[in-house]
């Protein structure tokens, strides 16, 4: 598997890499993921990883050229959402 990361878009930014070997991964939820040559294993701003079978990943994301995200915006959107969930989750606590 390479080691370069790739930007990919759709509503929400993650990175991924196209896998060149078969890959078994254990998330975080203590579930299983395989994933085939081709295949993408997909990075979540949370840090969250899973692999998204490629026929699905390609007809989904669309990847970001160098110029379309400068450094630290990925950074910054994940500090952003973890603000978001983090201020839903006080409302939710107050209701």
């Amino acid at each position: 598997m390479q080691d370069d990361w790739t930007v990919y878009r759709t509503r929400f930014l993650v990175k991924a890499r196209q896998l060149t070997e078969p890959l078994t991964i254990i998330d975080v939820f203590g579930h299983e993921h395989k994933g085939g040559v081709g295949d993408y294993l997909v990075e979540s701003s949370d840090g969250s990883r899973r692999i998204a079978p490629r026929h699905i990943f390609e007809d989904v994301y669309v990847p970001l050229r160098g110029e379309e995200h400068p450094p630290g915006m990925i950074a910054r959107r994940a500090r952003r959402d973890s603000f978001a969930a983090a201020a839903r989750s006080a409302v939710s606590r107050a209701n």
